[in-house]
């Protein structure tokens, strides 16, 4: 026989009133038992004689003591039966909530997860529990359309290089004229579009292992890492103000991050636009900012960017020279280390980041 909550509460029920009415009954017999009660009043004398004693009642009163008990143990038996009954009731009926939680979750697969508990009735724990059940379905269908959306942008950008490669060999093997500088640059164009995916593919493994945490943590400087990024970009006209900014993490992340970061902001940029870079401490945690001048977003297109495959476009897919993956990495990096990250858009047009982590 299965052993269910309910046939547990019900014998915990029956055992509690068990134990509870064999020490009523035992109490009871010994206060009986032992209690000094008065004597019986003696028989009136007869008229004209001499008082008659009463007789001694120890053989009566053990056996009203053996009766008492004997009874006692009967209505016991009997009112463990009721309670064993009642219990039983008593805990289907307490119990009728969760197996309604449970058909439904049992209901709830990987394709129907808008489905929900929604439970009613009064705000006790089984409510409680169902609302964070919810909670937790809310967050794990967010997940899953996420992730359903990365696949399928992540193939649609992994596909269409393929097909350009496939559609460039096509061409130049079915023109029979096709010379030796016609297959060069054909062949140009591949390794091009083979470069793409190679950087689409390494950037996509950097933001895998960004979102499954940190395996290890480093002291490190932000300005340290900032400058080594700066020195990557001689051309660009920039206004850094690099003061140490201690933290700790994963080095090669936080540099990937940074790059990133600059990398975005001189791409997405106006022609003699500007690059403002700035690292301090401030209230006790190390501090990234990197802002730019650029095209005007809105507000409510800021939270896009942070998506992968998204670009500044009206939060259109990546094309160009762009991955649409840079924001996205910076967001699991910040989170992997459990920091913040701050996107803001300027009035005049660009973005200023500012990244905020834990010091070392």
């Amino acid at each position: 026989m299965r052993r269910t909550v309910r046939l547990r509460l019900t014998a915990l029920y029956g055992g509690l009133f068990l134990t509870a009415g064999v020490v009523l009954v035992a109490l009871i017999y010994l206060l009986v038992r032992y209690s000094p009660f008065p004597a019986p009043p003696p028989a009136p004398a007869p008229f004209g004689g001499l008082a008659v004693p009463a007789p001694a009642p120890p053989a009566a009163q053990a056996e009203t003591l053996n009766r008492l008990l004997v009874n006692s143990l009967i209505a016991l038996a009997v009112m463990a039966g009721a309670a064993m009954v009642l219990g039983w009731l008593m805990a289907g009926r307490v119990l009728r909530p969760l197996g309604e939680m449970t058909a439904t979750v049992r209901r709830i697969t990987a394709d129907r997860l808008d489905r929900r508990l929604a439970a009613s009735g009064p705000d006790d724990e089984l409510k409680g529990l169902a609302d964070t059940f919810d909670e937790l379905l809310d967050r794990l269908e967010a997940a899953f359309t996420a992730q359903r959306r990365f696949v399928a942008n992540a193939s649609h950008e992994l596909r269409t290089p393929l097909t350009l490669q496939r559609a460039m060999a096509e061409v130049a093997l079915a023109d029979p004229e096709a010379d030796a500088a016609a297959l060069r640059g054909v062949l140009e164009r591949v390794v091009a579009s083979g470069q793409h995916q190679e950087r689409l593919i390494e950037a996509l493994l950097v933001l895998a292992r960004s979102q499954q945490g940190l395996a290890r943590r480093e002291p490190l400087d932000l300005a340290v890492i900032a400058a080594r990024a700066l020195d990557e970009h001689p051309g660009i006209s920039l206004a850094s103000g690099l003061s140490p900014a201690p933290a700790s993490g994963d080095p090669a992340l936080i540099e990937r991050l940074v790059t990133n970061l600059l990398d975005n902001a001189v791409r997405y940029n106006v022609p003699g636009g500007r690059v403002e870079v700035e690292t301090a401490t401030r209230a006790g945690r190390s501090v990234l900012r990197i802002a730019n001048s650029g095209p005007v977003i809105a507000p409510g297109q800021v939270h896009l960017l942070m998506q992968p495959f998204q670009r500044l476009e009206s939060g259109k897919k990546a094309s160009g020279d762009g991955l649409g993956l840079g924001l996205s990495i910076v967001a699991a990096i910040v989170e992997a280390h459990h920091g913040t990250i701050d996107a803001r858009p300027l009035p005049g047009g660009g973005l200023d980041v500012t990244v905020t982590l834990e010091q070392a």
